[in-house]
């Protein structure tokens, strides 16, 4: 695995010394040469290394990468800009358009978010071809909660964003009064209209952002 850099690397140094760290590095290391495995090795910690510490304004959690070839690139819900839209993107991007009136574009490549300060963070970062949560368990989780438990001591405002079950547990970690946490059914084809069309979760985020005194997010992802 490549080493995780800058800030993240400061606040999260404790978890690498950790007997569970090491046994997950030793894990995945063994996947990555002896299976095909999700994301490419060097995009691994992109989500980290996209949005530093301190740049952070909105997280969005996700599950797993995704499990297809050329989807992954280490953004939850992204893909990279040559690859086909995934069903649950194009539900974000139909909120999206319902919500803010931004247009539908031909690609769901996200870094834009996360260079703005949208911590775009799967719980699980790794994952093996065609077996959707297959490194669910291995260590995984404990090393991103670890990056929630740093996020939730931020003496900052900032927003959570929970979408479904899975990232809603996390919830129980967010103590910090100045978050705003918005909960909504996971953007899924099998969920989304079970509320998470019409939550309207970027317009809430922009109005926390101004009314704290901070840049709104761009959230119109463009064509290319």
């Amino acid at each position: 695995m490549p080493p995780l850099s800058g800030s993240w690397a400061e606040a999260l140094k404790g978890e690498f010394k950790k007997p569970y760290y090491k046994k997950l590095f030793q894990i995945v290391g063994e996947e990555y040469r002896t299976r095909k495995v999700f994301p490419a090795p060097d995009d691994l910690f992109n989500a980290f290394h996209f949005t530093p510490l301190e740049q952070v304004k909105v997280v969005i959690l996700g599950q797993d990468p995704y499990h297809n070839d050329g989807q992954a690139h280490g953004l939850c819900f992204s893909v990279k800009p040559d690859v086909e839209i995934p069903p649950s993107l194009a539900n974000i991007y139909q909120e999206l358009e319902d919500d803010l009136g931004c247009y539908i574009p031909n690609n769901g490549y996200l870094e834009k978010w996360a260079r703005q300060g949208v911590l775009l963070l799967n719980t699980v970062l790794t994952v093996r071809a065609h077996q959707a949560n297959s490194h669910r368990g291995i260590g995984w989780e404990e090393f991103t909660d670890a990056a929630i438990r740093v996020l939730d001591a931020q003496d900052r405002p900032m927003v959570f964003i929970l979408w479904g079950r899975p990232a809603q547990t996390k919830k129980a970690m967010l103590h910090n009064p100045k978050h705003l946490i918005l909960e909504a059914p996971h953007p899924s084809p099998l969920s989304a209209f079970r509320g998470f069309f019409g939550s309207r979760p970027f317009s809430q985020t922009n109005a926390f952002l101004e009314k704290n005194n901070l840049a709104p997010i761009d959230w119109q992802i463009e064509n290319v």
